[in-house]
């Protein structure tokens, strides 16, 4: 059975009273913007999810819930958002910056503030989270995605728990119960998985771009690096010894899980890096951000009427061309996907074949 769409909270202008409409009727929620018909809306919504009777709610004189009654309901799911998010803004910082981590969690706390912000958080249970998760699947969110905001609210909570902000712990057990979506079995949609870039789509970019962005596209793809790898690049950090030039990623993706990341540079890379190495030591190679880069890659799909791919394509695109030519284990070692329970023998190893394809095609 479809799952019931997520009504919209609104404005009945002759009366100043919120509304919202349920199976073709008006559902009246009391004076529009007030805390009651915010809560009043949020059990509405959570009651028709899960497909139970909305007119049995039992209302005080006032209108309001019977289970608002209590004395202290304890903080709202909106508070608790307000304080994970500036926990978040110190936690999720590189080079003394917000990562994209910020604007991914602001995304998932806007619907869920906008359906349940004024209910209390020790009444948020699993009705409530698919709501949530419902009108993401409208709002046209791919299935993956939604199953790992689903995560993210349950962070939100488990924070609010562990700062005795939230009392009752069973209430992120609550949250626990809701099953993720299957593939399949679900609205939502699936993105088609991220394949490489051919030769042709990569040349129509690059002959419309400006040349900083048309540098970047060469030089991930011979290296095989991430974007944000290379925007960090700096004249101090990249080793100029050898045939082959280095750089350590102090700031990288896998830096939590104790794993190091170097780059490599063969001849091409070199002559590339040399249009951008500095006075300035300390200073950012590429003055560009990572969201810069990848709309410039982006628009520049569609004025080429082209499908659209994103500057991350091209790390498959390194990965085939190392694969076909030296074999699997080299491919690893150019990604940087060594694990971080590997011997220093193993370690080794892998730097030679980095070293070895750098100085043969990068």
């Amino acid at each position: 059975m479809k799952t019931p769409k997520v009504p919209t909270y609104g404005l009945h202008k002759p009366t100043g009273q919120a509304r919202c409409y349920v199976n073709g009727k008006t559902v009246y929620l009391g004076k529009y913007g007030s805390e009651e018909s915010r809560i009043r809306f949020g059990e509405i919504v959570g009651r028709l999810i899960g497909g139970q009777s909305i007119d049995p709610i039992a209302r005080t004189k006032s209108g309001s819930p019977t289970c608002a009654e209590s004395s202290d309901p304890g903080p709202s799911v909106g508070e608790i958002c307000l304080a994970f998010l500036r926990h978040a803004e110190t936690h999720y910082v590189k080079n003394d910056k917000p990562t994209s981590q910020m604007h991914v969690l602001r995304s998932v706390v806007k619907p869920l503030n906008l359906l349940y912000g004024l209910t209390p958080a020790s009444d948020f249970g699993p009705l409530a989270l698919k709501a949530v998760r419902q009108r993401l699947i409208e709002q046209g969110w791919c299935r993956d995605v939604i199953n790992r905001s689903m995560s993210r609210i349950r962070q939100i909570f488990k924070y609010a728990i562990e700062n005795e902000l939230i009392r009752d712990p069973a209430v992120l057990t609550r949250l626990q119960t809701v099953a993720p979506l299957l593939e399949g079995r679900t609205e939502a949609h699936d993105n088609a998985p991220r394949t490489s870039v051919s030769d042709a789509d990569i040349d129509a970019v690059k002959a419309i771009v400006k040349p900083l962005v048309k540098d970047l596209i060469d030089l991930q793809r011979l290296t095989g690096a991430r974007s944000g790898e290379l925007l960090t690049l700096t004249t101090s950090n990249i080793k100029r010894e050898g045939e082959v030039w280095t750089a350590e990623v102090s700031e990288h993706k896998t830096r939590h899980h104790g794993k190091s990341r170097v780059l490599y540079f063969g001849p091409q890379s070199q002559r590339l890096l040399l249009r951008y190495l500095n006075a300035d030591p300390d200073l950012p190679l590429f003055l560009i951000t990572q969201n810069g880069y990848r709309r410039a890659v982006t628009r520049a799909c569609q004025k080429a009427k082209i499908e659209r791919w994103v500057p991350h394509q091209l790390r498959h695109t390194a990965a085939e061309t190392v694969r076909d030519t030296f074999g699997l284990e080299h491919a690893q070692s150019i990604l940087g996907h060594a694990k971080a329970n590997m011997t220093e023998h193993y370690a080794k190893a892998g730097q030679k074949r980095a070293a070895e394809v750098a100085k043969r095609i990068g």
